[in-house]
């Protein structure tokens, strides 16, 4: 018991002594002699533990294993690429297999397996920095930043930086963290006064008054040849603007009103013309129908119109501004019997003079009178006249039933 007390205690000073002179057992294990045992160095590996004797070591074989560092292990087998990586260096005693698995990815291997596979790399996280970057050697190493460094974002390869340092003219606000900069503040900004030469409470800054508001803009600052504007004269200045803007877009607004009310007035002024024009033929029509029947000859609407010859007995037809739907029934169809003489040829042509679309025209002929569906759709719009009519037949050498149309009515009657 005595002997094993008197053997610890050498040891113990032992270890005081090396401690003393700066010599640290760096594996933190002594032989039974009290001595520090030994570390494998970097290529070597472990062959039989630290006991009675000293640490034991081995060189590790080239292309087979490996021992990065030193330690009191023994040597790793080498790791194989994946099937597809390329290799970039091969195995050798101080380093593993490095293998190219691309940006942001490292080869990794689990435990002592030697097949390995390519794995994306860790990142450093707020308040460390990269101390290996990730790449053929391995994964990232990331160390908590020191004092006097920090890291404000995460990263794969950024180590932490140095914090900043406030200047003379600058006042520290928050001191520098592992996360986060150093804060400073100029000092002149007097965010909280305290009067000179008293020791009462701190002073929060005051608004001027309207005097001491006129002074200021009135007075030019030292060293400049123009006056300084305050906050509420450049606010004041982006009202004027909006004030613009404003009006320049209710201008417009206000003339595209006006233009849009303009041409309603002028369409509401034509169709009043038209309604005009046709109410006073109309009546035309009725006080020659009077005349007549005072004299004991009736005339009907449609006699009336084809007997009143501007010039001569015959009326020339590009001057006839009677309306084709006022015709009589057996005029229309004397009409539709010329056209349907020549087929289609005669109709279609007629309806593309008259300004109807080829898909309009194909409509009409799907029909089972298509003469007639042509004739009546086209007497139902405005301006359709007989004189209209005429010149359109004219174009497609159609005499026959111009001459038709401009025809004397047979429709006389002695009351």
């Amino acid at each position: 018991m005595k002997g094993a007390m008197a053997a610890l205690q050498l040891c113990l000073w032992i270890l005081a002594v090396k401690v003393a002179f700066g010599k640290v057992c760096t594996s933190e294990q002594f032989t039974k002699t009290g001595e520090c045992c030994s570390m494998c160095a970097a290529g070597t590996g472990l062959v039989s533990s630290c006991g009675q004797e000293d640490t034991k070591c081995q060189p590790c074989q080239d292309g087979v294993s490996f021992s990065d560092s030193e330690s009191l292990s023994a040597c790793r087998l080498c790791t194989h690429c994946p099937a597809g990586i390329p290799e970039l260096a091969r195995c050798t005693p101080t380093q593993d297999t490095q293998c190219e698995c691309g940006e942001s990815f490292f080869l990794w291997r689990h435990g002592n397996s030697t097949s390995g596979l390519c794995a994306a790399c860790s990142m450093c996280e707020h308040g460390s920095g990269v101390v290996r970057a990730c790449g053929p050697l391995g994964n990232t190493i990331c160390e908590r930043c020191k004092p006097g460094t920090y890291s404000k974002e995460r990263s794969y390869r950024k180590p932490c930086v140095p914090c900043s340092r406030c200047t003379d003219d600058e006042v520290e606000i928050r001191p520098c963290q592992p996360y986060s900069d150093t804060v400073c503040m100029v000092k002149d900004l007097n965010i909280l006064s305290r009067p000179s030469g008293s020791d009462g409470p701190l002073e929060y800054p005051r608004k001027p008054t309207l005097n001491e508001e006129t002074e200021n803009r009135s007075s030019p600052a030292p060293g400049s040849g123009s006056p300084r504007l305050t906050p509420q004269d450049q606010g004041g200045n982006n009202n004027n603007n909006i004030l613009v803007y404003v009006s320049v877009l209710a201008a417009v607004v206000l003339g595209l009103l006006l233009y849009v009310a303009y041409k309603c007035w002028k369409s509401c002024q034509q169709k009043q013309a038209l309604v005009k024009a046709r109410a006073d033929e109309l009546n035309n029509v009725r006080e020659g129908e009077k005349l007549h029947s005072d004299s004991g000859v009736f005339l009907d609407s449609h006699s009336l119109q084809e007997s009143q010859p501007s010039k001569g007995s015959k009326r020339d037809s590009k001057q006839d501004t009677r309306l084709y739907v006022n015709l009589p029934p057996h005029r229309q169809e004397e009409v539709e019997g010329l056209l349907a003489e020549g087929g289609s040829r005669s109709w279609r042509p007629l309806a593309a003079t008259l300004g109807y679309e080829q898909d309009r025209v194909d409509d009409f002929g799907r029909g089972q009178d298509p003469i007639h569906t042509l004739l009546t759709d086209w007497a139902q719009q405005e301006g359709s006249t007989l004189g209209l009519l005429c010149s359109a037949l004219a174009r497609i050498e159609r005499p026959d039933i111009i001459s038709a149309l401009t025809a004397p009515s047979q429709g006389v009657s002695v009351v």
